[in-house]
């Protein structure tokens, strides 16, 4: 490692800006965080091939070299960026009290919050979209997205089968399939609403609709929970 460089990494951890002698500190914890949040803009609006390093290292006020060190390469900060993500999002929904509510509540509570999150995290969907246009890679490579979502999964387990015990669900319920449709049905509306927006002739992000939206795939989704589980056909009727 150059001098040069090792002074710049130092410095991360003593330089200090503020009124007077200044009281925010940065360090390189912080310089990490700021590349990071720089990198999700980016990434965001460009896609990874698009995505220009010298922009993030410009936004996050440090030079390119600095962010090389901290992530190696621009495939490692992409990296980096989607880990950053989901675990943002998954300590967020570790913070709901599923646990402490009745089984339908609980579901109700998970979706809504899945709904709210793409609407107030608009990078989330053009971030999993270049993930998934680079086949779900950098995901693949990390040690940490699994684990962050593996307890999730265990909760929504619990409510299904807090559900299928007191009788108010269906039983044999697949978390991992019902957590898919729970997120798909809140992605889609986000991910696609400038082409429905067009094709309905509607604007999908005020806030009538909004609500109208969120209590839609709300009630979609305890219906399918409280839903029979033997389909009743026309032929049956018949006989």
């Amino acid at each position: 490692m150059s001098n040069n460089l090792n002074k710049e990494i130092a410095a991360t951890a003593t330089w200090k800006t503020g009124p007077g002698s200044g009281t925010a500190s940065r360090n390189p914890e912080q310089t990490r965080s700021n590349i990071l949040s720089a990198a999700t803009t980016e990434f965001a609006a460009h896609g990874l091939e698009g995505g220009r390093t010298d922009r993030i290292a410009k936004q996050a006020g440090v030079s390119k070299r600095m962010l090389f060190h901290y992530f190696g390469s621009k495939e490692g900060l992409f990296q980096a960026v989607l880990e950053s993500n989901y675990a943002e999002i998954r300590s967020a929904e570790s913070k709901l009290q599923l646990s402490s509510l009745i089984p339908e509540e609980a579901m109700a509570e998970l979706v809504e919050f899945s709904f709210n999150w793409f609407l107030t995290h608009p990078e989330f969907v053009p971030l999993l979209n270049e993930a998934n246009l680079h086949k779900g890679r950098h995901v693949r490579a990390s040690s940490k997205v699994q684990k962050l979502t593996t307890p999730l999964v265990e909760r929504i387990g619990d409510v299904l089968k807090r559900g299928a015990d007191a009788g108010t669900m269906r039983p044999e319920v697949d978390p991992v399939e019902l957590y898919m449709s729970i997120a798909g049905a809140s992605y889609f509306y986000f991910s696609n609403r400038h082409t429905l927006s067009v094709i309905f002739d509607r604007d999908l992000m005020n806030d009538a609709a909004l609500s109208r939206r969120r209590q839609h795939i709300v009630e979609l989704i305890l219906g399918y929970l409280h839903a029979p589980t033997e389909i009743v056909t026309a032929q049956d009727n018949e006989n």
